[in-house]
């Protein structure tokens, strides 16, 4: 026993005098590697002492003998090189007192720290890479097997525990080196944001380092150095920079200024992020820019006078609202705050438009051009002097040019600087349509705008110039909100179109009515279609007519030349194109017809209900036309144009016919009085006096004297007669349109007139829907019946609350609803 005792303990002592000796050999090649004296040694035999330890079970003081020898090489040798390099201005920047030095010397001297840092850094990867292969099977077994970091990781570990986390023996504070290099690096970015040069390279390396080393051996990738400790210090000296710079541009710049610094920020900070530090960090300093550069003060630079969105958009600043549109997309997806101004300014706009037209003195005002009465044959009349009513039509189209071409503004704005963003197209076209609708005569100007460029406005125009008209046209249909008042106004400007023969071109009318129907749905046009089939099938009525006039035998020369309309009363607007309001419809269509034109009339209603069993045929007086061959007498006494008989042709309202008829029976010389016109044809009151105003006091075609002769409209107690001594240069004369055949603006009478007939029309709506959604429903609470009702006709009006309580009144009266008692909520039932 005794002897095995002395035989283990002679091996234990020979054991440790073969680590020492290995380990001398291997401390002493490490000094030889740190020390760049390598070329000499045998990594070979340098191996095998590393291997003979691991073998021999004594790894864990080999991998403790190597950490030692590190650590007092960094503190022997690498420490007080790096100590040299922090000054005590280094010191002072670090520590938030101000430089004494200029920005070239602390370039200078950081620079020189960042230099020494790096070299330590490189020299220590070096070294340890060769350390590790001389000590790779220890790597390999011990730390394997005890699960320990490998010597490298050990000496990543070593590096920042007693390189960057060493204090400052010389320092009264507890700086360490760590302090100096965030703050070094700091320094150097802030000098390159205010515009000078620096080593990106140099700082780079350094990043690279930081990226390399983490909080623990571990090596988690969220624990880097870079993350845990310089990236902090970084976002927070840059919040700060920036918090700064932006207070600094609102004090001093512009929003021009404003957006272009910020956007040279953010460019600067990627390519910071890809040369100098890590693009690790790329997202969250584009964030730290985008709070304090952007969102702290947005709203101020946005309300900046004279440079602010409202200058941007009055002056086309398309390149600031470009970029303002990019940077407010940063921060914001939905783009309220770029949303809120845009709406803002479209409405500001938009009611500058409404109050000028509101505020409008027509009587000042260039009158809008009339429908062409040039006579054939002849020069142009005399225009004569513009009234009100002309005058506020040419309003009324320039308020609506001057809405379209704001709307071409935002438009062209939309697509240069906004990216079409569907976003702020929504809050354009909700803007657009709030101050449209906010204008009482919104429906009616569109109608007129409508109406002049399918008169006039397209003569001329290419195909795709028609077609912008067109979109032009429906955009500001789909605007409208009270689209069944602008039906009304619709149907009543293409009547007269179609009626006077004014449409430039029907192709283009049924385009038009083609865009609004897949714009507001059948219903709307339907009536318009009517129409324009009642208008096709009066072409094939009159040809029809007058081949059968033709074979019935014999050609009477006096045969009048019949050119018929055949109008469905329930698609036309009959109230709205002349009619007497004030009269029955018998009595309103009862005129005393010459005897020729009874005679005419008999013959074609013959013709037309030889195949239409069953139909009624109204003759209509005040629509119409009627060609009227007038002869002049020479006048006895007169030489040049009155010294010989004068052949006209007149062109005069229906009305116009009946009323000239009367004066062939008349003997020379010889008056009716307005009384007697009237008692003879039974044209209402109103009628007769502007037909007889147009025949007896404009001069082109004066045919008639009038009694007293002023220039007043006739009234009872005038006298008219034929004037022989009318002349004309043409041949061919069309008497001025009256009232009633061109479209104008209404009167404030006509416009209460037709917004009570249009509220009437509305009532029955109402009915109708309330009663189709009880039929359904069987029961529904006040509440609920409210909001169906108002979903169901919002697409053609917005229904007035009082209204539609009034007309559950009425439908309660009429035994169509009653109240459910004792309900909880008014409720109300329907009743079969």
């Amino acid at each position: 026993m005794a002897d095995s005792t002395s035989s283990q303990g002679i091996v234990g002592h020979g054991e440790n005098n073969d680590f020492d000796a290995m380990w001398d050999l291997l401390r002493s090649a490490l000094r030889e590697i740190h020390e760049k004296n390598a070329s000499k040694l045998s990594f070979e035999q340098l191996y095998r002492a590393s291997y003979k330890i691991v073998l021999k079970k004594q790894g864990d003081r080999l991998y403790d003998r190597v950490k030692e020898f590190e650590e007092q090489w960094f503190a022997m040798q690498v420490m007080p090189s790096i100590r040299k390099l922090i000054t005590n201005n280094l010191v002072n920047i670090t520590m938030g007192g101000i430089s004494g030095t200029t920005a070239n010397e602390r370039r200078t001297t950081g620079e020189d720290f960042l230099k020494g840092l790096k070299a330590s850094w490189e020299n220590h990867i070096t070294v340890m890479n060769m350390t590790t292969d001389v000590l790779m099977y220890m790597d390999r077994v011990y730390c394997a097997d005890n699960r320990k970091a490998s010597i490298f990781t050990t000496a990543m570990g070593l590096f920042r525990d007693h390189i960057l986390r060493s204090p400052l023996v010389e320092s009264e504070s507890n700086l360490i080196t760590f302090d100096i290099l965030n703050s070094v690096i700091l320094d150097q970015i802030g000098m390159e944001r205010e515009g000078d040069v620096i080593n990106k390279h140099l700082i780079r390396s350094c990043i690279y380092m930081l990226e390399g080393l983490y909080e623990s051996d571990d090596e988690n990738e969220n624990e880097k150095l870079y993350l845990t400790v310089f990236e902090i210090e970084f976002l927070k000296a840059s919040r700060t920079f920036y918090h700064n710079e932006c207070i600094s541009l609102l004090r001093d710049s512009d929003a021009s200024t404003w957006l272009r610094q910020t956007k040279k920020r953010f460019l600067e900070e990627e390519a910071r992020c890809q040369t100098t530090i890590s693009m690790l960090t790329s997202q969250k300093i584009a964030k730290v820019v985008e709070q304090e550069m952007i969102s702290s003060h947005l709203q101020e630079f946005l309300a900046m006078e004279g440079s602010g969105i409202k200058a941007m958009i009055e002056n086309d600043r398309h390149e600031d609202l470009s970029l303002l549109y990019q940077l407010v997309s940063r921060v914001d997806s939905s783009k309220e705050p770029l949303k809120n101004a845009l709406q803002a300014r479209v409405v500001d706009l938009g009611s500058d438009i409404n109050k000028a037209i509101l505020n409008t003195d027509f009587s000042n005002l260039p009158a809008a051009a009339e429908d062409g009465e040039t006579a054939e044959g002849g020069d142009k009349a005399k225009t004569p002097k513009p009234n009100t009513a002309s005058k506020a039509t040419a309003a009324a189209i320039k308020w609506v040019d001057e809405v379209l071409q704001l709307k071409d503004k935002f438009d062209t704005m939309w697509k240069k600087c906004l990216d079409e963003d569907l976003i702020l197209q929504t809050a354009l076209t909700k803007s657009f349509s709030d101050f449209i609708n906010l204008f009482p005569r919104c429906s009616e100007y569109v109608s007129l705008f409508i109406d002049d460029n399918l008169k006039r406005g397209i003569k001329g125009k290419t195909e795709a110039e028609i077609d912008e008209v067109l979109d032009k046209a429906t955009t500001l249909i789909r605007y409208i909100q009270d689209k069944d008042m602008f039906e009304r106004y619709y149907k009543k400007h293409l009547a007269r179109r179609l009626l006077h023969g004014k449409s430039e071109s029907a192709e283009v009318e049924k385009q038009m009515i083609s865009r609004m129907k897949l714009e507001i749905g059948n219903a709307f046009t339907t009536k318009l279609e009517g129409m324009f089939k009642d208008m096709n099938m009066s072409e094939e009525l009159t040809s029809g007519y007058r081949t059968y006039i033709r074979n019935l035998g014999d050609r009477d020369d006096k045969q009048i030349d019949l050119g018929i309309n055949v109008l469905t009363t329930n698609h036309w607007p009959m109230e709205s194109m002349g009619s007497n309001k004030d009269k029955s419809e018998d009595q309103r269509q009862n005129c005393n017809w010459p005897a020729e034109i009874i005679a005419l009339q008999e013959s074609f209603k013959a013709y037309y209900l030889k195949e239409r069993n069953g139909r009624t045929l109204t003759w209509s007086g005040f629509l119409g036309n009627a060609d009227i061959r007038c002869i002049f007498p020479r006048i006895p006494g007169k030489e040049g144009v009155l010294g010989r008989e004068r052949k006209h042709e007149i062109n005069v309202p229906t009305y116009g016919m009946v009323i000239l008829l009367l004066f062939n029976d008349l003997v020379d010389d010889a008056s009716l009085s307005f009384e007697e016109i009237q008692e003879q044809t039974n044209i209402p009151t109103q009628d007769l006096s502007r037909i007889l105003f147009t025949l007896s006091v404009l001069p082109k075609a004066r045919v008639l004297t009038k009694s007293p002769a002023n220039k007043e409209h006739p009234k009872p107690g005038d006298k008219f007669a034929f004037n022989k001594a009318f002349t004309s240069k043409a041949v061919k004369i069309k008497a001025p349109v009256i009232s009633g055949a061109v479209s104008k603006v209404e009167g404030e009478d006509e416009r209460k007139e037709t917004e009570d007939r249009n509220d009437e029309h509305r009532g029955n709506v109402i009915d109708t829907v309330i009663v189709r959604i009880m039929k359904a429903r069987k029961e529904l609470t006040h509440q609920l019946l409210f909001t169906e009702v108002i979903s169901q006709l919002s697409q053609r009006f917005k229904p007035d609350l009082g209204m539609m309580k009034r007309r559950i009144e009425s439908l309660i009266e009429r035994e169509y609803l009653e109240r459910v008692e004792d309900a909880a909520t008014p409720t109300y039932r329907y009743l079969a």
